[in-house]
Formats: structure tokens, sequence, C-alpha cells
């Protein structure tokens, strides 16, 4: 009972409405030095942590945070952010345009309740603009701005997300801006001192001190994909928080944790709290994982999510009894994928992983913050315990589709077809209203689309049961049936969805 009150009081940090929000390598700029050991020669794919500014764990004199303080307060922003709220989630339906006609053009549609405001931080990484934040700061945002700690406004654009995570990209039109350099989170200690930065309940440009108590730490907050799980069996999530007591509120959500030098070592996204207010222990996204994640979106358009192959589970009394094993250190092997890295590798069910590269593994959170680092393709070398006995194996990694391949997001070009044009979606109106692509009508009344009625700026998400990715897909799709009805379902920019039937023959 216990365990399920603490779950319960984890709450994401950024604000809503004056309430809680439940929910680069070298980021084009060559500012990381590049420090090549012994152990990085051998595993030339670790990746990272040799990249990251190396932290001394030495306590100022008098236990001093005004040097971490002046050097990451000038570069943590900011975000605010708007969202259009609506009364209801009716859908519009083919007949709608009949009934239109005798209740008006508002029928079956959404009574707008005005905007809502939302506010919560931002860490700029790169001087020419670009900031990271959490994903659930700006999720389903019409708007977002960013205020600088010296008071100047900018509107931002998105340039990707990444909800596994609870990570997101921004970037601002401005050049010459003041930064925080990546720090090394895996040098970070239990016990070290750190510092959270951010804009607590509207409280700009506040710094709380604390401790890290604990590493590795998987709060089960993150808001699941369930059509990814449906589709391929995976959680894709990743929760390997470093947990303090540095005092976090709703606001401080995308803020910066810092160490005594003011290297960023963190992303603040959560607190354990029955209140929705600070109550000793607050959670971040490592900047190992930060850093990755952000060089993915730069270079991809999307997370590049490597997979080791193997359900993996905790080892406590009751399983290490269970399966006769001989140590509670390490993660089980319950099942082996077929075609993944692992079974290729030789990893069997029963197996007991050890280390990923050198680094060990005491539980599931930390061997899936290790092999979140790399991507497809790239090789891990796993340490492992078979009957007690100590072997290893070099393991290439996979994706969801057990290829080795990296996809790119392409750029998606309009297209003109029957007489309408078909726009790409951008990501942020994407991101606002939950969709992965789509192609957006216009010029309706000109075309052979206007009997329908649909208006222009409906998107386009699905023809029939084929998902529409890009204004492409809207002609091929259409072209392939030769008669009957087609129903084309979709969602307008404020997010009222409907579905239109086509007549083809």
């Amino acid at each position: 009972m216990k365990t399920k009150q603490f779950i319960v009081g984890l709450t994401l940090s950024a604000l809503l409405g004056g309430g809680v929000a439940v929910g680069s390598y070298k980021l084009l700029e060559d500012d990381n030095q590049q420090n090549t050991s012994q152990e990085d020669t051998r595993y030339p794919n670790v990746r990272y942590t040799s990249e990251m500014r190396s932290s001394t764990n030495a306590v100022p004199e008098g236990l001093n945070f005004i040097k971490a303080a002046q050097v990451s307060t000038p570069a943590v922003v900011h975000v605010m952010t708007e969202y259009s709220v609506r009364s209801s989630e009716n859908y519009s339906s083919p007949m709608d345009p009949f009934l239109r006609e005798f209740f008006g053009d508002g029928f079956g549609e959404r009574v707008p309740r005005g905007p809502q405001m939302g506010s919560g931080s931002g860490v700029i990484i790169a001087s020419n603009g670009y900031i990271v934040t959490n994903n659930h700061v700006i999720d389903r945002a019409d708007k977002i701005e960013v205020v600088m700690d010296d008071k100047r406004k900018f509107e931002a654009t998105l340039v990707g997300t990444d909800p596994n995570t609870d990570l997101a990209l921004l970037k601002i039109n401005a050049d010459k801006l003041p930064v925080i350099r990546y720090g090394n989170s895996d040098e970070l200690r239990v016990g070290e001192w750190v510092l959270a930065v951010g804009n607590p309940m509207n409280l700009t440009s506040t710094v709380t001190a604390g401790i890290v108590s604990a590493k590795g730490r998987n709060i089960n907050i993150l808001r699941t994909n369930q059509r990814d799980i449906a589709q391929t069996g995976v959680d894709m999530t990743i929760e390997s928080f470093i947990q303090t007591d540095a005092a976090v509120n709703p606001g401080n959500s995308g803020g910066a944790l810092v160490n005594l030098n003011g290297d960023l070592v963190g992303i603040n996204t959560a607190i354990a709290s029955q209140t929705g207010s600070f109550a000793g222990y607050s959670f971040a996204v490592p900047s190992a994982i930060v850093s990755k994640v952000v060089d993915d979106l730069l270079k991809y358009g999307e997370v590049q999510r490597a997979l080791l192959g193997a359900n993996i589970q905790e080892i406590d009394a009751a399983l290490a009894k269970e399966k006769g094993l001989k140590t509670l250190n390490g993660v089980y092997v319950a099942k082996v994928t077929e075609n993944s890295g692992a079974k290729e590798a030789g990893i069997q069910e029963g197996d007991v992983i050890t280390a990923i590269n050198g680094v060990n593994v005491t539980k599931s959170s930390q061997l899936l913050e290790q092999i979140a680092r790399y991507r497809p393709g790239d090789k891990v070398k796993v340490e492992y315990l078979r009957s007690g006995k100590e072997k290893s194996a070099n393991v290439t990694l996979k994706n969801l589709n057990s290829s080795t391949e990296l996809t790119k997001r392409a750029i998606a070009k309009a297209v003109t077809f029957d007489g309408a044009t078909f726009e790409p979606v951008n990501k942020q109106e994407m991101n606002k209203l939950g969709i992965d692509g789509g192609a957006k009508i216009s010029g309706v009344r000109n075309s052979k689309f206007r009997e329908t009625g649909i208006k222009d700026g409906f998107i386009i998400t699905r023809i029939d049961k084929y998902p529409v990715n890009e204004p492409a897909d809207v002609e091929k799709h259409l072209k392939s049936f030769e008669g009957g009805v087609v129903y084309i379902e979709g969602v307008y920019p404020d997010g009222l969805k409907a579905y239109y039937p086509i007549g083809k023959g």
C-alpha cells in the first residue's frame, strides 16, 4: 500500500494553468574536447562520456555555490506555453454536412474555453539557439515562448521530441547565447552536491541545492505509448533518473541539474509528492541520455533506439531462490527475442547480465540506460553469468525491426491531387495534435473534394485502413481504390477530429 501511495504521488514538475501538469555530441559547435582513453580504444562505440567535461569532486572552500549559480543561471530559460482547451471530445461524422444545414455550422464542434497557460524551464545547450526541455512541458502546446534570464523573449519552434525519455528540443532565432556545457553524469556519486536551476511557481532564475541521493532510479512515471506496445510488444520508455533532495517544484521541469562546476549533469523532470509540491525527492534525466537524444533529433529528426533483444527482470531473493541463482547482483534474462543481437551473440534465457562495456549493471534501469546511449548497428560487450560461470559476448544492437539500419525522417513535399493541395504537417502541429504525420489539405473549393464537407486546414491521418504519414500517401491510397466509398479520417488544427466519405467510381 505504501508503494502505491508513493507512485501515485510522483508528478511531472511543470505548471499548467496554475496547477500541476501530470503529465549532441557537439550540437553544431566544437565546444567539447576529445579525450581518448584506453577503455575508449578497446570499445570505440562507447561515446558521450569521454566528450563531456570531467567533474572534479573537490568541494569549494566553505561549500560555496556561487560559481555554479553564476555559470548556469544565465543559460536557463523560462518556457511559456499556450494551449487551446475545449469542452468536449465530440467528433464529426459523415452526416455532419447535412445536420449542419439544420443546426448551423457549429454542430458537432467543441466549444472553446479560451487559452490555458503553461510554464516550465529549459536549458540553452548551443549558443545558436538550441534549448532542451521536458516533453511534458511543451506537449500539445499551440505556442511556445522562451524568456531569457535577461528578460528577452523569443518564440520557439519545436525541433523534435522523445516522449520515451521525456525530452524535447527547441530552437529560437538568436546567436551568441550563454550556454551550459555538458557534464558527465556517470561521474556523479551519491552524496555529491548538485544545484537545481529553473523557474518554479513562476519564480524566475531560482537556484536550490541538494545532494545526489540515488542513481538509476525507475519511478514508473513516464507516459507509455500504448499504441507502440500494442504493435511491438516493447515498452520503449527509459527511466534511470538521478534522484536528489534539491528542492524542485512545478515549473522546474526542463531546468538544469548542475554540479559545483556549473556543468549540466541532468534535466529536472519529476518530484515525489502527495501534494504536488516538493516533499523531499526530485528526479532528473542524466546528461548522458540527454546528449544522445538531442544529437539524434538534430541528425536524424527522430531518436535512434537500439535494443539488446532480451526481456529482462529484476533479481530479488524470491527470484534467486526460484531460479537457483547464486547472486542478487545483475539483471535476469527472462526471454531472448528471435533474430535479435542477443540471440545471435549466444545469450540465453536464464543468463544474468552483470555489465555493459565494462559498466556494472545491478538493476534493469541501469542496463536500459547503458543501451539507450547507442544506436542500431553499434556493438557492445555484454558480461554475464551462466550457471555461476562468467562469460562475455559482443552484441550487435538492432532496432524494433531486427535491423541495424538507421532511420531518418525525410522532408516531405507538398503534392497536388484532384485539384487540392496537400502539405506536410510540421513538428509543432504534430506534437500539439498528438499525431505522427499527415497531409494538410487546402484549395478544397476548387477541387473534387468540395462535395465531401472537408474544410481547408483539415489534416488527413488515415484513408480507409491505411495511415497517411505524408502528402504523397493521399494520392497513393486514393488511386488504389477502384470503386465504392472510401472513408477519410483526420483532425482539424483546433483538435476537432472528423471523418468523411468519398465516393470512388
